[in-house]
């Protein structure tokens, strides 16, 4: 899979292949639709940048995320391939599976997206990926080793967006207690696009290598057992695919969730976004380097929340964190059923 041509006649050459991706791709656009947004969503309403700019801003710095980030270290993406188990069940068998597990997230994904809620697309395709598997091959499917990682990601990454998002600001508070207000903002509005920068950045590095893991499965499923991620190099054609695709997904309907994020949470000042971006990227940055598949919409609301109980508590409107909470729970169990449901009607029907 070095060069593009050579994938597409892969593609063309199975069928199975070809839908596979088409709905991997169809995730990678709801995840822009759903998650990317967040990224970029303290720095639009504080309006140091307008959604158009910004938008373009997180294209770019969602690529550089996943072509750096690769460089450095791929555990993201291999946490998520080696995820589930398929046991010995043939190529075929599996990438109907992987087809049934991708619809499931795409159609998971676009119903939070209606009602304008920031779900974890992180973990409704380790939702979806695991309900697939298990309808193949039950418990057995899951390797509970990976899945630690994902618990210790949730575990991690709230307490350090949290706690990281009400040191800074508070560090930041103090250091500019007596300056003048006014005089602040330029400096502040400047920060704040290179902590939005920072948080698109991170997010390619994190959910960047989470999609393309699940290609480079659907590639080692048809390879053979003796392919992995541990060797595979990450083509750079791929990544400025996901990438594009990413930025058209957050082009196409980021606006809903920005608001949610940015605006009904906590009304945020300029230095508090720039507090809650910087927190939000060193949270990601710890986990991506760590190989923790985590949420970027749990870091960064998580952060929102800490810059906000900086000023009070009551700051935060706990009814919006209360219905964000209320759907991460539901992801799990809901994706992962649904996940589980649709695979078996694929098996039924395709699995001939």
């Amino acid at each position: 899979m070095d060069s593009i041509l050579e994938f597409w006649h892969q593609m063309t050459a199975n069928p199975l292949l070809f839908v596979a991706v088409l709905l991997t791709l169809g995730v990678i656009l709801v995840n822009g639709w759903t998650d990317a947004p967040n990224a970029i969503a303290t720095c639009v309403v504080t309006r140091c940048m307008s959604p158009k700019a910004a938008i373009l801003m997180a294209a770019v710095f969602n690529f550089l995320g996943v072509f750096v980030m690769t460089k450095i270290s791929n555990e993201v993406a291999v946490t998520i391939t080696n995820m589930v188990n398929f046991g010995d069940y043939s190529g075929r068998t599996v990438i109907i599976v992987l087809c049934a597990a991708m619809l499931a997230i795409v159609i998971w994904a676009t119903l939070a997206w209606v009602f304008g809620i920031p779900t974890s697309e992180s973990h409704a395709l380790i939702a979806g990926l695991t309900g697939g598997a298990m309808a193949l091959c039950g418990l057995d499917a899951i390797v509970w080793g990976q899945w630690l990682k994902v618990v210790y990601g949730i575990v991690i990454s709230v307490t350090l967006g949290f706690g990281l998002a009400w040191l800074i600001c508070k560090l930041v508070t103090k250091i500019f207690y007596k300056a003048n207000r006014p005089k602040t903002e330029p400096f502040f509005r400047g920060a704040q696009i290179v902590g939005a920068a920072s948080m698109a950045f991170m997010h390619g590095a994190q959910d960047g290598q989470k999609f393309m893991g699940i290609i480079l499965l659907c590639v080692f499923t048809l390879q053979g057992s003796g392919a992995s991620a541990d060797t595979f190099a990450i083509p750079t054609w791929l990544m400025i695919l996901c990438s594009v695709v990413m930025g058209a997904g957050t082009a196409m309907g980021g606006k809903k969730i920005i608001k949610s994020v940015g605006m009904d949470m906590v009304k945020l000042e300029k230095y508090q976004a720039f507090s809650a971006d910087v927190a939000s990227s060193l949270a990601l940055v710890f986990c991506s380097v760590f190989g923790l598949p985590v949420s970027t919409t749990h870091v960064k609301t998580t952060s929102i929340m800490g810059v906000g109980a900086v000023k009070r508590v009551s700051a935060i409107n706990f009814d919006v964190v209360k219905e964000m909470v209320l759907t991460w729970i539901l992801t799990f169990p809901g994706c992962g059923l649904l996940a589980f449901s649709v695979t078996k009607l694929f098996l039924l029907i395709f699995n001939q």
